[in-house]
C-alpha cells in the first residue's frame, strides 16, 4: 500500500524546499503525493467583495501553477511509484488541512516552517503551529527554510521517560527503517533520578527498541530543555528531531505559538511532530 503525504503549498521556495525533502526523504517508497494550495478570503488584503468570477479566476491560476509545479516534480521523482495529485481548497488553511487529512487518509503531513511573511528570526511560521495544535490524526514534519536533503543517518528523540509509549513510537521505528538510521533516545529532565515511574518506561522503551539500532544518552540536570536540545542536535549530529505531543508535556509548550517566540528552540533539522495516543 501506498504511503499518502499531503504536501501544502503557497508557492513559495520555502514549500519548495519541503516538497523536494520530501520526495527525497521517501526515495524509495511508493507513495502518493498530493499538492495543496489553499486560499481564504484573508488573502485578499484589501478587497472586501468577492464575486464569483473572482474565485474561478483564482482557481484557474492557482491550478495552472499546480499543475506546473505537479509536473516539476514528477520529472525530479526517480521512483515509478511515486504518483502526484494536485489540490485546490477555498477555505481556511486549518479547515482546508483537516479535511484533506481525512478524506485521504493522510499518513504524513510535510510542510515548511517559514511562513509567507517571510519572518526568519522564528523557527515555525504560524500556519505550521497552529497545524500542530489542530491536527492530531497524522504526524506532521516540518522542513526548516532551505534544508538540502541529506540521508538520515541519526533520528533522534527528547524525552523525560513520564509517559508510557505506545503506537506512537512506530513514526520513529518507521523514519529508522527507511535508511536503517540509528535512534538516538535523549533524557532531558531536571531531575537527575528516575521515578520507579520513569524507570519503568525507560526500560519498556529499551524492549520496545531492541530491534531497531538505539542508543540512550543523559541530560539530567537540565535547567533549560531548548537549550539542552539544541545542543544534543548538534553534538550528536542529529538529522531528524522527532517528539510526541503529549497533553502537558514539553513539546505542547513548544508548539504554542507565543512561547515559540519567546525560547531558543532553533533545530536547524526537520521537526517530526507525532500525535499521542489517546
Amino acid at each position: 500500500m501506498k504511503r499518502k503525504i499531503l504536501l501544502p503549498t503557497d508557492f513559495s521556495e520555502n514549500a519548495s524546499s519541503a516538497i523536494k525533502y520530501a520526495i527525497k526523504l521517501y526515495d524509495t517508497e511508493p507513495c502518493v503525493f498530493y499538492l495543496l494550495h489553499t486560499w481564504t478570503f484573508t488573502n485578499t488584503g484589501t478587497r472586501t467583495y468577492i464575486t464569483t468570477s473572482y474565485i474561478d479566476d483564482l482557481k484557474e491560476t492557482s491550478e495552472k501553477k499546480l499543475k506546473a509545479l505537479k509536473e516539476k516534480v514528477e520529472a525530479e521523482s526517480n521512483n515509478a511509484d511515486h504518483e502526484f495529485k494536485t489540490l485546490f481548497c477555498v477555505n481556511d488553511f486549518l479547515k482546508c488541512m483537516e479535511l484533506n487529512v481525512e478524506k485521504y487518509k493522510i499518513d504524513m503531513i510535510i510542510m515548511g516552517t517559514k511562513g509567507s511573511s517571510g519572518i526568519h528570526q522564528f523557527l515555525f511560521g504560524s500556519n505550521t503551529v497552529a497545524l500542530m495544535n489542530k491536527i492530531q490524526s497524522c504526524p506532521i514534519l516540518a522542513v526548516p527554510d532551505e534544508f538540502e536533503f541529506v540521508t538520515p543517518k541519526f533520528v533522534g528523540f527528547p524525552t523525560d521517560y513520564n509517559h508510557f509509549y505506545d503506537n506512537e513510537l512506530e513514526q520513529i521505528k518507521d523514519l529508522s527503517k527507511l535508511y536503517d538510521s540509528k535512534i538516538k533516545v535523549f533524557y532531558v529532565s531536571k531531575k537527575c533520578i528516575l521515578s520507579e515511574k520513569q524507570n519503568y518506561n525507560f526500560t519498556m522503551l529499551k524492549a520496545y527498541l531492541e530491534d531497531y539500532p538505539t542508543s540512550f544518552h543523559w541530560g539530567e540536570g537540565v535547567d533549560n530543555k531548548e537549550v539542552a536540545i539544541n545542543t544534543f542536535v548538534n553534538e550528536f549530529k542529529i538529522d531528524i528531531l522527532t517528539m510526541i505531543n503529549y497533553k502537558h508535556s514539553f513539546i505542547e509548550d513548544i508548539v504554542k505559538e507565543p512561547v515559540i517566540k519567546k525560547i531558543g528552540f532553533h533545530p536547524k533539522v526537520p521537526f517530526l511532530v507525532i500525535p499521542s495516543v489517546g
